[in-house]
């Protein structure tokens, strides 16, 4: 880890207080919040901190690796007067590190040319570029029904106990953005350790070719770090994005685990808790993470973000899927029902929604006929989920035949179009037309959202259909 000043601005030794992994300064000043220090002792390598608070001659840090074994009287502190800073570069392209970006794969410290703030800075609306293009992600039910777009936040909102993580490292391992210079960084956090590997080694290939950059906070690793982790994939996203022309895709799981750091180190610093005990800023800081993706006018690059939480109790009006859904642009929601169908993924897509996808689907964007299939196809799922409800009452043998087409074709659009294999890699052609195939299950007098010319094309009526 590396900060942006070759000299202490504030030298200790001694400290007053060893609390867990807390340390106590007494006697300094001119210290700030998010100060980033260096713990050094006469024995054993130096440790890092940040300040979570001050109040007057006292600096409370937290020691990233721990206060075990050190000693208050032999302890020095180095104040450096800014927060944590990083080097930036394509060094980070291929490598696997902790939380804080220090290198857990075995090679050497990442380099770069200049050091950058992790802090960051929202992009400026005044210089923001709309959204436009789609990054592909080789998953159907999201490439034909919610089109992730580049410059896009998009959020994946799961339950526990659902493959969310399994779906995050799916899509950083197949997205693409049709030839153009591509990265992903992926942002693990509080993660076990066999969730850790499993994530390694399906991001190995991609790591392989130099495209992805692993950052990885495990559930034992300390709750600070987990703060610093998206800050730090995120600052290296910007200059791949912003100052080197890469379109850049950000996946971080989970972000729940984030909140649930930022609520933990809200309560060290003694501050006032808000809805549920979390900090009444806590839309603030997601926000400060949220808007440093986008598109930049007079840049190539882009930073797409696609952030993963789990719902506590499945309830969407927990605070950290509310607030996320207040600052981003739709939402993929993973359900138990569909689940409980043995589907994978087990996308909802009534529940999902990409606000921006008619920015980057469509004519001269996907295939002339994206936007009116994925209409149709909802049209009709929402109908047969109808038809569904009341077959549960009166019996399917009271149906109609065209209600009982509709059965057909819901058992049809979750078999043929969202069930796929967690290593299979579907163009988008092939996932297009495996929805007319669903939607051939229907008569041709029911896709009243297709023109002639496009039912011409693609529709091949299933027997019984007419």
């Amino acid at each position: 880890m590396t900060t942006g000043l070759a000299w202490p601005r504030v030298e200790r030794l001694g400290a007053a207080e060893l609390r867990g992994p807390l340390l106590v300064m007494s006697g300094v000043s001119g210290v700030g919040w998010d100060e980033f220090a260096r713990i050094r002792t006469p024995e054993g390598p130096d440790r890092h901190g940040l300040v979570l608070a001050v109040d007057r001659d006292l600096a409370v840090v937290e020691v990233l690796e721990g206060t075990e074994g050190l000693r208050p009287e032999d302890t020095r502190v180095s104040f450096d007067g800014a927060p944590l800073r990083i080097p930036v570069g394509e060094s980070w392209l291929g490598r696997t590190c902790n939380g804080r970006g220090e290198p857990v794969d075995g090679g050497p410290p990442v380099m770069g040319d200049r050091l950058v703030p992790v802090a960051g800075l929202p992009i400026n609306p005044v210089r923001r570029q709309p959204p436009a293009e789609p990054v592909l992600t080789g998953i159907s039910a999201i490439d034909a029904l919610t089109t992730l777009v580049r410059g896009q936040k998009l959020p994946v909102f799961s339950v526990a106990g659902l493959p969310h993580l399994e779906l995050a490292t799916q899509v950083a391992a197949q997205a693409s953005v049709g030839g153009e210079p591509f990265s992903v960084v992926f942002a693990g956090m509080g993660l076990t350790h066999p969730d850790a590997d499993a994530v390694r080694d399906a991001l190995e290939e991609r790591s392989a070719g130099d495209e992805l950059v692993l950052l990885v906070n495990t559930a034992d690793d300390p709750v600070i770090e987990r703060i610093l982790t998206p800050r730090i994939a995120l600052t290296v996203a910007e200059h791949l994005a912003f100052e080197l022309g890469r379109h850049v895709l950000v996946v971080m799981a989970d972000m729940t685990s984030y909140c649930e750091a930022v609520r933990e180190v809200s309560a060290a610093r003694g501050e006032i808790p808000g809805r549920r005990a979390y900090p009444g800023y806590l839309y603030s800081d997601l926000a400060s993470l949220y808007e440093r993706c986008g598109r930049i006018r007079g840049m190539p690059g882009s930073v797409t973000l696609v952030p993963v939480l789990t719902m506590p109790g499945g309830d969407i009006t927990h605070p950290v899927p509310d607030l996320t859904g207040y600052i981003t642009e739709g939402q993929i929601v993973l359900s138990n029902e569909v689940d409980a169908r043995g589907v994978y993924p087990p996308i909802d897509p009534l529940g999902s929604l990409s606000r921006l996808m008619r920015r980057g689907a469509g004519a001269g964007r996907t295939r002339d006929d994206h936007l009116d299939v994925a209409a149709q196809l909802l049209a009709a799922l929402a109908h047969a989920q109808q038809v569904r409800s009341l077959a549960d009452l009166v019996g399917e043998r009271a149906l109609g035949a065209t209600d009982r087409l509709y059965l057909r074709f819901e058992e049809a659009f979750y078999r043929d179009l969202v069930d796929q294999r967690k290593d299979e890699a579907r163009d988008l052609g092939d996932t297009l037309d495996r929805g007319w195939t669903a939607l051939s299950v229907l008569p041709r007098r029911e896709l009243s959202m297709l023109d002639t010319a496009q039912i011409a094309a693609h529709y091949s009526p299933a027997e019984g259909s007419s």
